[in-house]
């Protein structure tokens, strides 16, 4: 499929998502959340013949036009990069080069990485292991999007080969590394941002609930040999070291396409850090970046502490953000993270923005928040048929006032 065609069924597919029902967050800041009532169906975007046939656009008027709006002093320090990606000129660099807080913008270079490097259709698989007649053990390969269901199916399989189970253990040593990465708040747990890093997981190590900001178990690796266990009728449960012995079940995580759409649209630390874990078990950050390079995109002063951005210590310039948002925008191996992205004033994380803007529907783009940090990073099509990427971040402002100028910014684009 050719780059327009491509443009015109991805945005399509827009209209769509933005129609749809979901529930939106309304701030988030390091320790607080609250959330909207269920959202109201917006209006179907405009049409997309456009997108078939780049017109001419004027750039220069954009420059001059995305130039005063990067002035807004809601926006406190700010820098970014939007580059026309249909013809390559770039339109604004402001402190381009300059590594600033991003937040959960991180996950955009998780998600490009992961998808080139691993390819749309991969999936974990986690094999269940006889270690004794009465002992099974769970080898955890990655997997923190198990469910109630895929456990039963789990049990159900295992009582095939073995009856009687008295113990469940399950072996995490595949994920390398601290659990709590350095520049997370101990607090994060509990506030339900992360969970400590185990490679399997029952609904993303959620305590109670299946999804949200809930608190996370400390343990969420004992959890899952915890509800096996439960339902295997095995009084014993616990972690260990080695799993020896025969393959008697598997079960199998859904493609790295759909998780990376539920990453994406949720924002969700959890399942960010165990992507990042499938490109490298040993060093996700390390081999995130190395990916990126071999496929064309400049690091420069970027400093990369985590894969979800949950870190304080990340550092990332909008240049990079702005690279990897031109790639999702013309490389057909990434191509698929568009669809991920959250549509403004349609889904996920952009669900309650660009209430009166003109991006409304057409906006695609990850968020980032932190206390004090606003940032925004995707593409966008423009009424004349191009694209425009971008990589906007901003620094020690108030959220509400810095995310409203933001989306003024990038809706700018979609007039063009």
């Amino acid at each position: 499929m050719n780059g327009a065609k491509w443009w015109a069924a991805t945005i399509a597919a827009t209209v769509v998502v933005a129609g749809t029902v979901t529930t939106g967050v309304v701030v988030q800041y390091k320790h607080a959340l609250t959330h909207q009532a269920p959202y109201k169906p917006i209006e179907p975007a405009r049409g997309i013949t456009a997108l078939t046939d780049k017109g001419t656009t004027n750039n220069e008027a954009l420059r001059s036009t995305v130039g005063a709006l990067a002035q807004d002093p809601r926006l406190a320090g700010f820098a970014g990069t939007i580059v026309d990606a249909t013809t390559g000129e770039v339109i604004l660099e402001k402190d381009a080069d300059k590594p600033l807080t991003p937040a959960s913008a991180t996950k955009m270079l998780t998600a490009t990485a992961a998808l080139y490097e691993l390819g749309p259709d991969h999936r974990i698989t986690t094999d269940v292991i006889k270690q004794d007649d009465h002992t099974v053990v769970i080898k955890a390969a990655g997997d923190v999007w198990l469910t109630d269901e895929r456990l039963d199916q789990l049990a159900h399989k295992i009582k095939e080969q073995m009856p009687s189970v008295s113990a469940v253990l399950v072996d995490t040593s595949t994920w390398k590394g601290d659990k709590i990465l350095g520049g997370w708040d101990p607090d994060d747990v509990n506030a339900g941002y992360v969970a400590p890093l185990e490679p399997i997981m029952l609904y993303g190590g959620r305590i109670g609930a299946k999804e949200g900001d809930v608190p996370r178990s400390q343990n969420p690796g004992l959890d899952v040999a915890s509800a096996l266990a439960q339902r295997l009728g095995a009084g014993t449960k616990g972690y260990t070291d080695s799993a020896n012995g025969d393959v008697i079940a598997t079960t199998e995580s859904e493609a790295l396409e759909k998780r990376i759409f539920q990453m994406m649209q949720h924002s969700d630390n959890v399942m960010a850090e165990a992507i990042g874990r499938e490109i490298d078990a040993a060093q996700p950050v390390q081999a995130t970046l190395r990916i990126l390079s071999e496929h064309g995109i400049t690091i420069g002063a970027s400093e990369v502490a985590d894969n979800s951005g949950l870190s304080l210590h990340n550092r990332i310039t909008p240049a990079l953000l702005a690279q990897i948002a031109t790639k999702v925008a013309t490389d057909p191996e990434v191509h698929s993270l568009i669809l991920a992205l959250p549509v403004a004033g349609g889904s996920g994380t952009l669900v309650d923005r660009y209430a009166e803007l003109d991006g409304r529907g057409w906006v695609r783009a990850k968020t980032g928040t932190l206390t004090g940090v606003s940032a925004l990073v995707g593409v966008v099509p423009s009424i004349s048929g191009h694209i425009y990427s971008f990589g906007l971040i901003s620094n020690g402002s108030e959220i509400p006032e810095a995310r409203a100028a933001l989306d003024t910014l990038a809706s700018a684009l979609r007039d063009a």
